[in-house]
């Protein structure tokens, strides 16, 4: 495992985390930022959970207060993790309902760009998209397939979680909307995701995707979207262990993109 040169903060005897002054100011620049940034281009169901939650601008939230309206949509819970956790962690926390989160936020100099995902990108990314039943469900089911996946299949997951949970685009009736977590906390990947002629968008196809081989340190030159999330329930029906089985017999596809240079 990668090693990460943040370290979460503690939760205190009363499960709040002490923000310092700096970092309430910083939130308050991301959010503000991000939220000029993704009007018009984030989902409407993102909207209604943003609303939902009601997170402020002025301070950091904290996990507590998230927890109460995720209790009441969709039964999730926030779990404080250190920086970095292992699968064997990730998955199990998902197939009980609970989505981890690192509770540290970005420095000044990683304003812009932060390749761990930090306190912003896991509240003001993923938060709202899980009061929505539709995407709670699909995360908890993948989760569960997670849980009992081997080393290499779960590489094959990895990328249907990356590209719908993190990088999913939603295109109906020639509209295009963002529900994924890595756009949506991400001024950059925001305006490249929505508008840019540059990556190629393609309808999401379970077994193509899980062919489709990512970087986590560039803009994404592939996007997969959907028609509604409601076709996130679609895939309880589908046998997913399968489809990687499928996928790892056809193997992965060219990658769209330069090789990391050391």
């Amino acid at each position: 495992m990668k090693s990460c040169h943040y370290e979460s903060k503690p939760l205190n005897a009363l499960g709040k985390i002490t923000w310092s002054a700096e970092e309430n100011a910083l939130w308050h620049q991301l959010v503000e930022r991000q939220l000029a940034c993704i009007e018009g281009k984030a989902c409407q169901e993102y909207f209604d959970g943003l609303s939902m939650l009601n997170l402020s601008i002025e301070h950091v939230p904290q996990i507590s207060d998230i927890n109460q309206v995720l209790k009441k949509t969709t039964e999730w819970q926030l779990e404080p993790v250190p920086a970095l956790i292992d699968f064997d962690h990730f998955f199990t926390l998902l197939a009980s309902k609970r989505f981890p989160v690192a509770t540290f936020l970005r420095s000044v100099a990683d304003f812009d760009y932060l390749q761990e995902p930090d306190y912003f990108h896991e509240v003001f990314g993923h938060c709202a998209m899980l009061t929505n039943k539709a995407f709670a469900t699909f995360t908890h089911l993948y989760g569960k397939l997670g849980v009992n996946a081997s080393k290499a299949e779960r590489i094959y997951l990895a990328r249907l979680y990356w590209f719908t949970v993190e990088f999913g685009l939603i295109e109906s009736s020639g509209q295009r909307a963002l529900y994924g977590g890595g756009i949506l906390s991400s001024p950059a990947e925001t305006e490249y995701a929505y508008g840019s002629d540059v990556p190629i968008r393609k309808k999401l196809d379970i077994i193509d995707v899980m062919r489709t081989p990512y970087r986590i340190d560039i803009l994404q030159p592939v996007y997969f979207h959907l028609e509604t999330l409601d076709e996130l329930y679609e895939l309880e029906n589908v046998d997913l262990m399968a489809c990687v089985r499928r996928a790892m017999s056809l193997g992965l596809h060219p990658p769209s993109y330069p090789s990391k240079i050391a």
